[in-house]
């Protein structure tokens, strides 16, 4: 709170999300993430605490500690089968949202089976955690980070591999200004265990985040889970207002019927006879920070940005490329040598990327759609690698470049674009364009995150369109979370006239963390309900964006991953 450390990790012993005011419980003795809260509250005057617990079991302590209080914000998920497992408690349901004043700052999701996976870890992420907390906007963030929610883990029993805690930790990062602090509570695979943790610290000191493993369409159970949350919580918050109703009664979640129980028992593979500890999954790769974290492309009268270096192409382009450049988009140029410098310089700084010699990127160009085509081109066909394109603000995207699948772009703008011409162009209109603060983050969470982790780009392009009207906090956050994929890869393209956005862009690229934003105000109820047709549009394509289980076909099967090649 002092700002002598950015974020920081306790690993303590015993752990504490169990214990109660005056009961020990759970080998917990003092709840030392409650303690935590109540001393930065009562210390430092802080408005608002957000606890994420993702321990595998209920942190009841710290529910009960909080639950009438609407200055923290508790959420934790939490093996639950339908209260056969410890703690056994009624009060772990998802419909216990808090008492009084606090109605509404309890968010539990019940994972009522066993062997849930990366993909539903991101989908409540996505979907209910991210949207409220920063509508909540806290000045603290404090994690419950328990790791039998790891594979292998003989309590948890769970299938996330120990990657998806290097995202998790990612995507909390940059709410309080980037004051962070995740606090040890259960594990017991000594395997699994040191892997999380170390994913977790690897991340908190900005090493870029590995490629995302093993993601597929949510199960069927963390669905029917995530729909009761997202219903429960739709009186308290304006981000869930378009949540689906509340499901039937008799949905899995809320009922097992015998018989269902007794087929299930029917089935079991082999696999699934093995104990947690037997189950074998590949080592975490290591994490290797390129040498040059951010490298900028910038006009000789625009400083370069402390802590990032200034590129130009020292290293002679294939003669070839140089005419393809050429012939391609300077044809009618009468002096093109500047444009061919800046398109040469950005095509060999996406090939030092692409060997990961250079983390990320910035390039001040003087026509970004012409730049944006120079990279996707060179990218996708002589890298054939994929690319995920995030357009913010109006202007055309030539629609030739989503084709083959090797590119998707997802554009946010204040135009009502004509029907999306194929499943990797998908525009998302705003009534206010990107001046809406609240409906461009809905935008963020709700689609383009769960589409950018289920397309698992090589390279992320940022492009932001002239007069894009995006605040820059928001333009920040973007640029930071964005960094979620492709090992980090990112290059934004700006407009020339775009000097004043160098600095702040370049802070978030380098790892700083973005400044907070201020409390959401409801998105406008017609851009909502874009949304939402949008994505129920997308969603038999592209299976992260589901929020609801499937009418037909019970079970718990996972459809295969939507990525095209």
């Amino acid at each position: 709170m002092t700002g002598k450390v950015r974020n920081g990790m306790a690993l303590v012993r015993p752990p504490g999300h169990h214990s109660m005011r005056s009961a020990a419980n759970g080998f917990c003795v003092f709840n030392n993430v409650a303690i935590a809260a109540r001393y930065a509250k009562q210390k430092y005057g802080l408005k608002r605490v957000l606890i994420v617990d993702w321990d595998i079991h209920h942190g009841q302590g710290v529910q009960f500690c909080f639950e009438d209080d609407p200055s923290v914000l508790c959420f934790s998920w939490h093996r639950y089968e339908h209260q056969k497992f410890w703690p056994q408690l009624r009060e772990s349901e998802y419909d216990n949202v808090g008492k009084e004043k606090g109605a509404g700052f309890n968010i539990n999701v019940p994972w009522n089976k066993v062997g849930m996976e990366n993909s539903d870890y991101l989908s409540v992420f996505c979907h209910v955690l991210l949207p409220v907390a920063y509508e909540f906007c806290p000045d603290l963030v404090l994690v419950c980070a328990g790791f039998d929610s790891a594979i292998g883990d003989p309590e948890g029993e769970m299938c996330a591999t120990p990657d998806i805690f290097a995202h998790l930790t990612h995507l909390l990062m940059n709410l309080a200004g980037g004051r962070l602090c995740a606090v040890l509570e259960g594990g017991y695979n000594l395997t699994s265990l040191p892997q999380s943790v170390c994913q977790t610290v690897q991340t908190l000191l900005g090493d870029p985040l590995p490629q995302p493993a093993n993601l597929s369409a949510p199960c069927t159970s963390a669905l029917e889970s995530l729909h009761c949350v997202r219903s429960a919580h739709r009186p308290y918050w304006s981000c869930l207002k378009h949540a689906a109703d509340p499901p039937p009664s008799d949905i899995s979640t809320k009922r097992v019927k015998l018989t269902e129980v007794k087929e299930e028992e029917k089935t079991v593979t082999e696999e699934e006879k093995k104990s947690p500890e037997e189950k074998a999954w590949p080592e975490p790769p290591k994490r290797v920070a390129p040498p040059v974290r951010s490298a900028a492309v910038l006009p000789s009268d625009v400083a370069c940005p402390e802590g990032c270096k200034r590129f130009s192409s020292s290293e002679d382009l294939d003669p070839l490329i140089v005419n393809k450049l050429r012939e391609n988009f300077l044809q009618d140029a009468d002096d093109d040598s500047d444009a061919l410098t800046a398109l040469s310089s950005l095509i060999s700084l996406t090939e030092k990327m692409n060997k990961n010699e250079i983390c990320n990127g910035l390039a001040l160009v003087c026509d970004v759609t012409m730049a944006m085509m120079c990279v996707v081109q060179h990218v996708a066909a002589a890298l054939s690698n994929r690319v995920l394109v995030v357009c913010v603000g109006n202007g055309k995207v030539p629609s030739h470049i989503t084709e083959d699948g090797k590119t998707l772009v997802v554009q946010i703008s204040s135009e009502d674009k004509e029907e999306q011409k194929c499943k990797y162009y998908i525009p998302v209109c705003l009534k206010k364009g990107c001046s809406d603060m609240s409906g461009f983050l809905q935008a963020v969470f709700g689609l383009l995150l769960p589409l950018g982790y289920e397309y698992d780009p090589d390279l992320v392009l940022l492009v932001r369109m002239p007069d894009s009207e995006v605040h820059d906090s928001v333009w920040q956050q973007l640029t930071a979370l964005l960094q979620s994929f492709a090992q980090g890869h990112t290059l934004v393209l700006m407009q020339e006239d775009e000097k004043a956005c160098v600095g702040p862009t370049a802070s978030c690229l380098l790892g700083d963390p973005a400044p907070p934003l201020e409390r959401l105000q409801a998105a406008l109820p017609e851009d909502v309900e874009a949304m939402e047709r949008l994505r129920h549009k997308l969603q038999a394509a592209w299976k992260l964006l589901q929020t609801t289980a499937p009418e037909t076909g019970g079970g718990d099967e996972r459809q295969s991953h939507a990525a095209p090649v």
